[in-house]
């Protein structure tokens, strides 16, 4: 099943659900009310239930797809977790995941906008993430048995400012500014997806292929990623693990080549859609 939140006709935004043979349909018109992807993980019964009485009448025609995230308690990410991105950027192979956070005003449509400030920054990154989506309240669960707390995956673009990704000595900050976290199209959910550790994923810019890898490249799996987290922090549903990123980011080129207003980055991970999202200046005042 795919879970996206759509917009159409200038209507409210709102979760739905595509129908088999494709075509979306708001959960609101099945009389499921849900404001935020921990309502709709929790609905998931009922959404299952409702959409196998659907009709081709219900489906909605030229949806616009927002970002599938809404209220999140926690967005966490890993840094040099894809062997060949240790490769590339000759840094030491990490002993455990390296945490930090983006925070959730950083989360984007999977359309939208990417907004780079070069009075903010001038080395703007991206890296294109298997995104994660818990789907129950996990806290110290074993490796083995981790991968049952997940929702759903999804496609994530960890921009980064990497001038103050150095400067500020942590990633916070430097990976939380506006717009800098694009996610979706929409979630696939887990029983779609039996095997995590075996997809590709690539990046373009303008068109050009930048990041072309596997999962298979991952340091620490996704389930290792939830068992270590959940050891010391409570994972809460609709929460959102990105996963790292392989090698071929603008940093590590030679000379680098960082993002700038007017460029296009696509970003793609396979069975689960595709984002494509402009670069542009802050609006002025």
């Amino acid at each position: 099943m795919r879970i996206a939140r759509i917009g159409n006709n200038g209507s409210a935004p709102g979760f739905a659900a595509e129908q088999d043979g494709g075509g979306w349909v708001r959960l609101d018109a099945l009389g499921i009310e849900a404001h935020s992807t921990a309502d709709v993980i929790a609905a998931r019964s009922e959404i299952e239930r409702a959409m196998s009485g659907t009709s081709g009448a219900d489906v909605v025609e030229d949806p616009s797809f927002l970002r599938p995230i809404v209220a999140p308690t926690k967005v966490l990410a890993i840094g040099l977790n894809y062997l060949d991105h240790i490769r590339e950027t000759k840094s030491k192979q990490p002993e455990r995941p390296i945490l930090f956070g983006k925070f959730p005003n950083a989360l984007n449509d999977p359309y939208g906008q990417i907004v780079l400030d070069k009075d903010l920054t001038e080395r703007g990154d991206y890296e294109v993430e298997l995104a994660v989506v818990i789907g129950q309240t996990t806290r110290r669960v074993g490796e083995a048995d981790a991968l049952d707390s997940v929702f759903g995956y999804t496609v994530a673009n960890d921009i980064s400012a990497r001038d103050w990704q150095k400067a500020d000595g942590q990633f916070d900050r430097s990976k939380s500014f506006d717009t800098f976290c694009p996610i979706g199209p929409w979630i696939t959910t887990a029983d779609e997806v039996p095997d995590p550790q075996g997809l590709a994923l690539r990046s373009w810019v303008n068109g050009e292929l930048r990041q072309d890898s596997s999962t298979k490249e991952m340091l620490f799996g996704v389930a290792h990623l939830i068992h270590y987290l959940s050891r010391g922090m409570t994972l809460e549903p609709g929460d959102v693990l990105l996963t790292g990123t392989p090698h071929g980011v603008g940093f590590a080129m030679e000379p680098p080549r960082y993002l700038a207003p007017g460029d296009v980055v696509e970003c793609e991970v396979e069975g689960l859609g595709r984002l494509r999202n402009a670069v542009v200046a802050p609006q002025k005042a």
